[in-house]
């Protein structure tokens, strides 16, 4: 059997689909990497809703998907911005899955972790914004979950220079109940948050970033860096307090960062875990046993995919993780909040099928191929 793909030209080609996936089975939590998939939401496809509306989810088949990432051994980073945090899910809806998937990590025993932000206010004082962060703070360890202080759009307007965030974000330190992972998001994921940390000079937001985690080392668990940049990362986490971790962020360098050299490693809060879950998972219980080679051998075919997907406008890559969900059965449609399935082309859509079905990722071949044709029919390319 073969499909008929369109490349950016605008020609089609032959593809011929494989017929068998990776064996890829669930198992326990890892002992040498702390692993975090940032989860996508599942929208509601019938609900009555326009682009602006607040987001209409489907509850069982967001907290399926979770329940997914668990059974691989995988935490869960949940409500970050690959499950559109402002970008068609706002607090009220963020709030109301926090809650939900809180309960069912407990109910099942899976690790999770929230994002805490500021978006249920559009702009604010410093003081304003600090309020936004509190009270987003207090509905995510009310559930039970650990914290994840994001980056917020309006700090980095409400900011005047940098000595503003290390009150702010000392201020939310010193009242966290327990360590939080700062989260550090560059500008190409959000081009709101350009100059965070008080400086578009990156070694200077850096000083200013480690200077927050140096006063309150002891509250936190972790760093997040989310710069497309290994260099800076592996200079960064060499240069965090004892006991702080680095989760790389990186969706283009990996395999490389969590690996790790001779002066460290980096573990793992990405995005692209979310459609690479069970294969990354089996790559860390490699690594798991000393067998760098083998875990290298494992993940560093997946980066072309990741990279596929977080191109430029990189903030859109939530939509090729949606389609990858839809492709492996994980819900019935391909239908996003916001309306974000129309974010990207269809030749994006068929290299981004191409290379995961090259990976063996869709667990049932033939249907992620007959929904493949079944969007390729909606464009007007016939078989």
């Amino acid at each position: 059997m073969t499909i008929r793909l369109p490349d950016p030209g605008g020609a089609l080609r032959t593809y011929e689909p494989r017929t068998e996936p990776l064996a890829l089975t669930p198992g326990a939590p890892f002992t040498s990497r702390t692993v975090f998939s940032a989860a996508h939401v599942v929208a509601d496809p019938y609900a009555d809703v326009t682009p602006d509306a607040p987001a209409a989810v489907d509850w069982d088949a967001t907290l399926a998907f979770r329940r997914h990432l668990w059974s691989h051994g995988l935490g869960v980073a949940e409500a970050m911005d690959t499950a559109q945090r402002g970008m068609g899910l706002d607090w009220a809806g963020a709030a109301e899955l926090i809650r939900r998937s809180a309960a069912e990590a407990k109910a099942v025993g899976g690790r999770i972790a929230c994002g805490v932000g500021t978006d249920q206010i559009a702009s604010g004082t410093l003081e304003e914004v600090r309020a936004a962060y509190e009270e987003q703070l207090a509905v995510v360890e009310e559930s039970g979950a650990q914290a994840i202080l994001m980056a917020s759009r309006a700090l980095a307007a409400a900011a005047k220079g940098p000595e503003d965030y290390p009150e702010v974000y000392g201020h939310l330190l010193r009242q966290a109940s327990e360590p939080v992972v700062l989260h550090w998001l560059g500008p190409m994921f959000d081009p709101a948050l350009e100059g965070y940390w008080g400086s578009s000079d990156l070694d200077t937001a850096t000083d200013t970033f480690l200077e927050v985690i140096a006063a309150h080392p002891d509250k936190v668990d972790g760093i997040k860096v989310s710069l497309l940049d290994a260099r800076r990362e592996i200079d960064l986490r060499r240069r965090l307090p004892d006991g702080v971790r680095c989760y790389t962020g990186d969706d283009f360098n990996y395999p490389e960062l969590i690996a790790g050299d001779e002066k460290g490693f980096s573990h793992a809060l990405l995005g692209i875990f979310d459609p690479l879950g069970p294969l990354a998972a089996e790559a860390v219980r490699v690594l798991d046993t000393g067998n760098t080679a083998g875990f290298r051998a494992l993940l560093d075919p997946t980066v072309e995919l990741s990279r596929h997907l977080f191109q430029a406008p990189t903030r859109f890559y939530k939509t090729g993780v949606v389609f990858l969900a839809w492709l492996a059965g994980h819900q019935s449609h391909f239908t996003m909040v916001g309306g974000l399935q129309s974010a990207r082309s269809l030749p994006h859509f068929a290299r981004a099928y191409e290379l995961a079905d090259g990976l063996g990722l869709f667990p049932d071949p033939k249907l992620a191929e007959e929904r493949m044709k079944n969007l390729l029919a909606l464009y007007g390319v016939t078989q």
